[in-house]
């Protein structure tokens, strides 16, 4: 059951089928639309929802799937129906063209990857377009909507016949016209036109004597008139016998056309409601598509378990307009049935509200919701609501008597398999019997499990919730500071209306804020200034968590660029070391090689004075050339004074030289050979000189290879600074900046804009909030910059 009638139109459901039927091809889609309803069988919503997943995905492939000639062709299958009737080319040409299309679409889905698609190939199974059909149809209409010269061999000779004859009459008649153009019977731009099927030549009113023939017509002013020569009689009779007689061939084929159609007629009106169904499911998935629509786990009983869901009509309007969405998240179920949202006015209650009412509306329509992957839904019996002024004149009803008597309807029909929909629950009448009274009517809807969604303001209804299992409360979040709704479902609080801060706030006098305070009273002041520090507190909490997560994202960085610099390290350590080693094994094996050729040869030379001096020589400049050192880089160590991005420096105490890359307070990035890493600027020292460079050797080690590789992520800076840029180059840069950063697998990237008048952030942000890759965004931290610069953390 839905309640009241014009429940589509106080959720906004209608607009949704204006939408629709926007979007179909056809009428014959746009039929399924008026008839789209709330459907309560979970196997047929499961169905409708697959078939319109499953259309979004090949919509999303670029799938070549036909998408033209959607025609409607009842009205012409009607008409086959009677005997002796015929149907003309024109309608032949849609139905063959729409034939084509339902083939064309059974074929491709049907050819589809076994498994996949399993819900639109089950619709088209009984679905059946012979080919013989399509090509009688082919024969006689071509793909221009023209009948073919060759549908007969009759038709071909009479056209061959017409056109030969039309040849010779025109030869005739542009002889004729020559002479009377000579003769000035015409005037000199006259050219031969028709007059009752005849052909004709225009001639000046005052020579019309002068030529012999019919006179068919005459112009408006009558200084012309349109004269059939006598010569050509003849062969505009015979002209005029060819094309009766074409004619007469082209009825006797569309009759028998019309009638090898008539004998499908049955299997034919079963291929067109597949094609209206296709129509409404590729509506209903373009349509998905637009507002991020998505698939929910559906389950048989009451249940909702949304993530970032969205109203989705609030979502294309602030889309067109540029602005965010902010999305909700919201559970009812079993425990906790009830949902009392409460807050400031013009916070988003009615609005959350009504997106509950509308995506379930949608749902169990057939309809995906605009929630995201992981959601959770039901079925549920019945939805109320009521919301807005229902005054009615024409019943003797107030406001508040019409919201009474929605209340009658919602505590004597609602149970636990129902949806109550209620905003600004109480209002209308005295505060006091108002809230009693809406409290009583919360506390019957409680007992009898039903599942709703409340707006309210009163205090006693929050307090109700807050002691009353299966109702629990919410609040719409309000930046009490600057006076702005969040627009922010929180769940497990109250909220507050904060009338007597906004009232201080924008200036109303202060005896009147006071008086009202103090007739409020004390209790309800200090209720409210409690909420509105727990909120203060919350956004506090939130900011310093932005900025801690921020931060642990840069250590996790740091630890990972000192870990690959110490692994490098290690292993060129090890590197060095065997080479080392093996130098020495070569330079020893050498040594022992010189030792005994020295001794071999004082022993040959036996022991004499000049040739073992000479032996001994050479023995001693190879012992030299061995104690011999590589020479050492060609620097020196100076005192380090100011650092600059640019120097060259050597950590203290070590050989190893590289390049400051940027310095931010006492750290500084510095790129030794190809790491990138951050040393204090206690630990360098700078150098002066030609820094000697390692040439590359040719068997690089594994890692060696993964730095030259990753050259390109080692020179990235994270930071872009497009303040005073034009707004095009700005997004230009943003653009490729953004697309490098995901390249190379950065974790997070910062854009310095400036606050100006936000062209340029709106800009940054709204191109960001459209790549995929982007996990969220957030302005930076107050002290370096606040809302001048965007921090966008990659996924």
């Amino acid at each position: 059951m839905i309640y009241p009638d014009n429940f589509e139109i106080k959720i906004g459901f209608s607009q949704v089928r204006d939408m629709l039927s926007e979007l179909c091809l056809s009428p014959l889609g746009r039929h399924f639309v008026k008839r789209m309803q709330f459907l309560t069988r979970h196997d047929l919503v499961q169905k409708l929802l697959q078939q319109t997943d499953e259309f979004k995905q090949l919509l999303e492939s670029d799938a070549e799937i036909p998408l033209q000639h959607y025609y409607d062709v009842t009205a012409y299958l009607d008409r086959a129906t009677l005997e002796g009737s015929y149907l003309d080319v024109s309608a032949f040409f849609e139905i063959k063209m729409s034939l084509r299309t339902i083939r064309g679409s059974l074929t491709f889905i049907s050819g589809t990857e076994e498994g996949k698609f399993e819900a639109l190939k089950a619709l088209g199974a009984n679905v059946a377009v012979e080919r013989s059909l399509i090509a009688a149809l082919d024969k006689v209409v071509d793909d221009a909507g023209l009948v073919r010269d060759d549908a007969t061999p009759e038709l071909q000779r009479l056209k061959r016949e017409l056109i030969h004859q039309q040849g010779i009459l025109r030869k005739q008649i542009q002889s004729i016209i020559k002479h009377a153009k000579s003769q000035g019977w015409t005037p000199g731009d006259a050219e031969p036109t028709i007059r009752g099927g005849r052909l004709v030549i225009p001639v000046i009113a005052e020579h019309k004597r002068r030529l012999k023939g019919l006179i068919h017509d005459e112009s408006n002013t009558g200084q012309t008139v349109f004269i059939e020569p006598e010569s050509i009689f003849e062969l505009n009779n015979d002209i005029k016998d060819l094309e009766n007689a074409y004619h007469r061939e082209l009825i006797r084929i569309l009759i028998g056309l019309t009638n090898t159609l008539r004998g499908h007629v049955p299997e034919l009106r079963k291929a067109y409601q597949y094609l209206g169904l296709l129509d409404f499911i590729r509506a209903k998935a373009a349509f998905a598509r637009r507002v991020e629509g998505t698939i929910p786990t559906l389950l048989k009983y009451p249940h909702i378990s949304w993530k970032e869901a969205f109203h989705p009509l609030l979502y294309l309007s602030h889309k067109q307009l540029g602005r965010p969405t902010v999305p909700m998240n919201l559970q009812l179920n079993r425990d906790q049935r009830i949902l009392l949202i409460s807050g400031p006015n013009a916070g988003g209650k009615s609005v959350s509200l009504k997106t509950v009412g509308l995506l379930q509306y949608m749902l169990q329509c057939g309809m995906l919701i605009s929630a995201a992957d992981g959601s959770e839904a039901g079925i549920f019996q019945d939805i109320f609501i009521d919301i807005g002024d229902e005054q009615s004149i024409e019943n003797d009803l107030s406001t508040y008597s019409s919201h009474l008597t929605n209340m009658k309807k919602f505590v004597t029909v609602a149970d636990k398999n129902s949806l109550v929909l209620i905003d600004e629950f109480g209002t209308g009448t005295e505060p006091v019997l108002g809230g009693a009274i809406a409290e009583a009517v919360l506390q019957n809807l409680n007992e009898s499990k039903v599942f709703g969604v409340i707006t309210t303001h009163y205090t006693n209804l929050k307090n109700f919730a807050e002691r009353t299992p299966g109702i629990v409360n919410g609040a719409m979040r309000y930046d009490h500071k600057n006076l702005q709704p969040l627009y922010q479902l929180e769940i497990g609080k109250p909220g507050s209306s904060f009338a007597i801060e906004i009232a201080r706030k924008i200036g109303l006098p202060k005896h009147i804020v006071d008086k009202a305070s103090s007739l409020v009273g004390k209790d309800k002041i200090r209720y409210d200034r409690l909420l509105e520090e727990l909120e203060s507190e919350k956004m506090e909490l939130e900011n310093k968590l932005r900025e801690v997560a921020t931060q642990e994202r840069k250590l996790k960085a740091s630890v990972k660029d000192y870990t690959d610099l110490k692994n490098f390290l290690d292993e060129s350590k090890q590197d060095i070391m065997r080479e080392a080693k093996g130098k020495a094994k070569l330079l020893l094996k050498d040594a022992n090689q010189k030792i005994e050729a020295t001794i071999q040869q004082i022993k040959q030379s036996q022991a004499e004075k000049e040739q073992t001096k000479q032996a001994r020589q050479e023995l001693e400049t190879f012992a030299t050339e061995v104690r011999k050192e590589e020479p050492r880089p060609a620097y020196k160590r100076v005192a380090a004074g100011t650092l600059k991005e640019g120097d060259n420096v050597a950590l203290i105490g070590q050989d190893s030289v590289g390049q400051i890359v940027g310095i931010k307070g006492k750290t500084a990035e510095v790129m030794f050979g190809g790491m990138k890493t951050i040393v204090k600027v206690d630990n360098l020292e700078r150098v002066e000189g030609q820094v000697a460079t390692k040439k590359k050797a040719k068997a690089e080690t594994g890692f060696a290879r993964g730095m030259n590789i990753t050259q390109r992520m080692a020179d990235f800076t994270s930071t872009l600074d497009i303040r005073g840029e034009y707004a095009e180059d700005a997004l230009t840069k943003v653009m490729n900046f953004t697309d490098e950063a995901i390249m190379l697998g950065m974790p997070e990237i910062k854009i310095i804009h400036g606050r100006g008048n936000g062209i340029l952030r709106q800009i940054v942000r709204d191109y960001l909030y459209s790549v995929r890759e982007v996990a969220s965004l957030s302005s930076e931290a107050e002290e370096r910059g606040g809302d001048g610069a965007t921090l966008a953390v990659l996924k």
